[in-house]
C-alpha cells in the first residue's frame, strides 16, 4: 500500500508530457544574438494574410522555393530561399540529421497577438517539417484520434528553439497553436516527398 501512494501525483505535480514518435525538440538553437539579427530581416519581408479557401487569417506569410495554393490545391514554384536564410536552414538540418540541401521550401510566418493555427497536417505533398520559433513562446499541441478518443499531448516552444516532425509526428498527428499573446516569429523548412 505505501508503494502504491508514492506512485500518486499530489494536485501540483503534472504527468511528464509524452510526445509522438519521430518529434524531437532542441532548445536554444539559436543564440540571442542570432535571433536578433534574424528578425531585423524578417522584418521587411513582404508578409501577406495568410489566405485558406477564400478567408484571410490573422497570421501573415511570406514563402520561398515553394508555396503552397490552398485555393487551387497546388504547389507553386516561388523566388529562391534568401541567402540569409540559408545558415538557419543549415543549423536546423544538421539539429534533424538531414540534408539542408534537400530543404527547398521555406514558410515564415508572422503571428500578431491574437493569431493562431488550427488543427492540421502539412500537406502530403511535403516530407518531413522543421519549424524554428523565434521572439516569444508559444503552446505547440499534438493530437492524434485513436478510436472514439484523442490522445494529445503539448510543449511550449521556446524562442531560438526549433522542433522536427517527421514519421508518426508527421503522418500519424495534427498539430496547432492557440492564439499566441504577444508578436512571434516562425520558419518553417520543408522537403518534397520523393515521388
Amino acid at each position: 500500500m505505501a508503494g502504491c501512494m508514492s506512485r500518486q501525483l499530489s494536485l501540483f505535480d503534472q504527468p511528464k508530457t509524452v510526445l509522438p514518435p519521430g518529434f524531437r525538440y532542441q532548445p536554444e538553437l539559436l543564440s540571442p544574438a542570432e535571433e536578433h539579427e534574424l528578425i531585423a530581416r524578417l522584418e521587411h519581408l513582404p508578409f501577406r494574410e495568410f489566405e485558406f479557401h477564400g478567408f484571410l487569417g490573422k497570421r501573415r506569410t511570406v514563402s520561398f522555393g515553394w508555396r503552397y495554393d490552398f485555393n487551387h490545391a497546388k504547389l507553386e514554384r516561388m523566388e529562391a530561399i534568401p541567402e540569409f536564410l540559408l545558415p538557419l536552414r543549415d543549423a536546423t538540418a544538421h539539429f534533424a540529421g538531414l540534408d539542408a540541401a534537400g530543404f527547398e521550401h521555406a514558410l515564415v510566418t508572422e503571428y500578431s497577438p491574437g493569431a493562431a493555427i488550427g488543427w492540421h497536417r502539412d500537406r502530403s505533398v511535403f516530407a518531413d517539417v522543421i519549424g524554428i520559433s523565434l521572439l516569444s513562446a508559444c503552446m505547440f499541441r499534438l493530437r492524434r484520434k485513436t478510436g472514439t478518443t484523442w490522445q494529445r499531448a503539448a510543449l511550449t516552444l521556446a524562442p531560438r528553439s526549433a522542433y522536427v516532425l517527421q514519421g508518426a509526428a508527421r503522418t500519424e498527428w495534427e498539430h496547432s497553436i492557440p492564439a499566441v499573446e504577444t508578436l512571434r516569429y516562425s520558419v518553417t523548412f520543408r522537403n518534397r516527398k520523393a515521388k
